[in-house]
């Protein structure tokens, strides 16, 4: 166990994967801070929890409409070009945003478009990033790879919301696009320094259609990748939609400002961090399926605790324990499915494994309309047992698929 333990950590020492690593890091960090303090500067404006969650709608959105496109023509391009592009896109709309709030010209409907187009690169994140991932690393060690990439990625949950919370509050929105802008140029000489190469397909616009088709079908005759992506539908909509509510539920409920509502909701991320942490180190290939469900039926519990949290403690708590079943779900998440895809397939299926994470757009539709009518927590706490109860109806699906 040492041994593995040692090997694991060796691969930051690959520097390709070192740098896939650290764009990971600073593009999750830009994401949270960016959704934390929008979050809260648009309940500030608008008063309403259905706006709060459509910024988060928008994100997704790109993930259900391009998704398995994005899977399809990413093997178009040579690998490494992909992912510049992607990152590149995601720092030009934050600087855009930057220049607005500057001006003083900042309207709601201008953080509406930045949304969607940041999550057109964040779409892109699993056909191009991790499938890059995979193919440095190799895939005996992919899932310690993941651990370590989400771990990190988690570590920045917990910087990202605490310091979008201090920005908006001292300096405000203005301040926290700067800052992401300072850190995009950073993950952009990342990506410019990657050595590895894909290779490009051959085809025209008609071929990427042909390949995206492939790659539904090869989910549909894979019992693995079935079990596992009902498990990421039902994670996505009825559990991730909670996390639009904290600013809200932080603000109403609990009677924080904008940094107590930061440091709040990094709570999520600590957790996710320590699960990573253990799960690089003892997690083995034949336990994937069992951590992987048992991190979904977790989330979807504790996440009612949080909404009926008495206090920012208890809150914090709660939200502690959702950042450790999450680690828990994204990790081998990602891992399963790069380890059932076929090696030729990997980013088409990916890009399927993005249209079922873009099928939360529903649960953020929902979760906004229901707390409008009934308030956040109670509409917090009406989600996750709609959750547990899906989760239960389709038993005979991911309970039936072996593990990857």
């Amino acid at each position: 166990m040492a041994s593995a333990a040692t090997r694991r950590i060796g691969l930051l020492a690959e520097p390709d994967f070192r740098r896939l690593w650290l764009i990971g890091v600073v593009v999750f960090a830009v994401r949270w801070l960016e959704m934390l303090a929008v979050g809260v500067f648009v309940y500030q404006r608008t008063g309403s929890p259905f706006t709060v969650a459509l910024m988060t709608m928008l994100r997704m959105l790109p993930m259900g409409l391009f998704g398995a496109v994005i899977g399809a023509a990413a093997e178009k391009l040579e690998r490494r070009t992909a992912l510049v592009i992607s990152v590149v896109s995601m720092g030009l709309t934050s600087a855009a945003l930057a220049l607005l709030a500057w001006a003083h010209s900042l309207e709601i409907w201008h953080l509406a478009a930045a949304s969607f187009f940041g999550g057109i690169g964040w779409a892109a994140d699993n056909p191009v990033r991790r499938t890059l991932i995979g193919d440095v690393v190799g895939a005996a060690e992919m899932g310690a790879a993941m651990a370590i990439d989400v771990g990190a990625n988690n570590a920045s949950r917990m910087l990202g919301p605490t310091l979008g919370g201090l920005l908006l509050a001292n300096i405000g929105i203005a301040g926290v696009f700067t800052v992401s802008v300072a850190a995009y140029l950073l993950a952009i000489a990342a990506a410019l320094r990657v050595a590895y190469r894909g290779q490009a397909a051959a085809g025209g616009p008609a071929n990427v259609l042909v390949r995206m088709l492939e790659g539904f079908s090869v989910v549909r005759r894979d019992r693995r990748l079935v079990g596992t992506l009902v498990i990421t539908v039902i994670y996505n909509m009825f559990g991730w939609p909670f996390t639009s509510m904290i600013p809200v539920i932080g603000q109403d409920r609990l009677h924080l400002g904008a940094s107590g509502i930061g440091v709040l909701a990094s709570m999520d991320g600590v957790g996710a961090f320590c699960g990573a942490l253990a799960l690089a180190f003892f997690a083995r290939p034949p336990f994937y399926r069992r951590i992987y469900i048992g991190g979904t039926l977790g989330y979807l519990s504790i996440l009612t605790l949080f909404a009926a949290a008495p206090s920012p403690l208890l809150a914090g708590l709660a939200l502690l324990s959702t950042g450790l079943c999450n680690a828990g779900f994204s990790i081998m998440q990602a891992t399963m499915v790069y380890l059932a895809a076929p090696p030729e397939m990997r980013s088409r299926v990916y890009g399927v494994l993005s249209v079922c994470i873009g099928v939360g757009l529903v649960g953020f539709i929902t979760i906004g309309i229901l707390a409008g009518l009934i308030g956040a927590a109670k509409a917090t706490v009406a989600t996750g047992v709609a959750g547990l109860l899906a989760m239960s109806l389709t038993h005979r699906l991911w309970r039936a698929s072996p593990a990857a």
